[in-house]
């Protein structure tokens, strides 16, 4: 982009801001005149919504409930608005008296199923999605989110189906590829889904997740060389990534590369602070390179963060205690 597309650009986006604070002070500016002016006080609360001022958007639609008006879309955007602000029971009172009103409100459907996700309820969430599909059967954001239930209920065979049909109806659908390799994965059909995971970067070149993927199932497979490249990939786009260190911590010292492992260990420690697993691992690459202060430093160091430990404290105590014997 040259400098003066740039300029274009930001021109474009300030004006637009500029836009929508000066509809946003026309608006109050027309309910300070007429307080009750409900068609003006929706359309102030959906443009507050809309532009991420949830807790404003809120007092708006309160205030509209709060004069009996009985509306489906407002009790909608008021569940979106809940939402938002984190408050998933509030958000469920509201997606159910949207659909009270109006049985036919499908994105409150769809939304209530969400709600069942964010909570953990698949099996609610299940029969909300199945509801929105009886209503229009192309609709691929259903079938995704009913694959995403079934996947979460380990009934890897149902989600499969279910992500497939989302593919059909959008070939482009990333996360969709995404989650079919990680279905494929779980039903041990490691070809198909490296196959799914190349076009996630086919759709999405910097997607870290996928080349952790492929990593993880060349690591399974024996495919050293390509495990290696796929998750020195993974860290270059996401410093941030402990399983991804972790395996390449496991490769590096399964082959002897002591020095290496010990940079890459460091490296995975500045990145990903309080991280028990990593300073556990750190402590036993400096056991094989004969470093007892810093094994003992690390292992100290791995105890005191029992909460991302892979094994459990008190063994790391033991295994700690029986060397410092010696």
């Amino acid at each position: 982009m040259t400098f003066n597309n740039f300029a274009i650009l930001l021109h474009k986006m300030y004006t637009l801001v500029m836009t929508i604070f000066e509809k946003m002070e026309n608006l109050q500016n027309l309910l300070e005149k007429n307080p009750d002016d409900i068609q003006t006080r929706q359309e102030f609360a959906q443009l507050l919504l809309n532009n991420n001022f949830p807790e404003d958007a809120l007092n708006q639609f309160l205030y509209i409930i709060k004069k009996e008006i009985f509306n489906s879309e407002i009790y909608y955007n008021l569940g979106i608005t809940y939402e938002k602000l984190k408050d998933l029971e509030k958000a469920e009172e509201s997606y159910k008296k949207a659909i009270e009103l109006s049985n036919d409100n499908i994105d409150a459907i769809y939304n209530l199923g969400l709600v069942c996700i964010d909570r953990k309820e698949y099996e609610q969430g299940i029969g909300y999605f199945k509801k929105v599909i009886e209503a229009d059967a192309n609709d691929s954001n259903s079938y995704f989110s009913l694959a995403i239930c079934y996947f979460k209920l380990k009934d890897y065979e149902s989600a499969k189906i279910n992500f497939l049909k989302t593919i059909e109806l959008n070939n482009d659908d990333i996360y969709a590829h995404f989650y079919l390799g990680n279905t494929l994965k779980e039903l041990n059909n490691n070809d198909a889904a490296k196959k799914e995971f190349y076009k996630v970067l086919q759709l999405s070149p910097d997607y870290s997740w996928a080349y952790y993927n492929l990593a993880s199932i060349d690591y399974e497979n024996g495919d050293i060389d390509s495990a290696v490249k796929n998750i020195e990939k993974t860290i270059e786009l996401n410093p941030k990534d402990v399983d991804a260190y972790k395996i390449y911590l496991k490769i590096l010292s399964k082959s002897g590369q002591y020095e290496k492992a010990s940079l890459v260990a460091q490296n995975a420690i500045e990145n990903c602070s309080e991280e028990g697993d990593l300073y556990y691992i750190y402590a036993q690459i400096n056991k094989m390179q004969n470093m007892q202060e810093n094994y003992i430093s690390n292992m100290k160091k791995a105890i005191k963060y029992p909460n991302t430990l892979s094994v459990k404290a008190e063994m790391l105590k033991k295994e700690l205690e029986s060397f410092e014997k010696f």
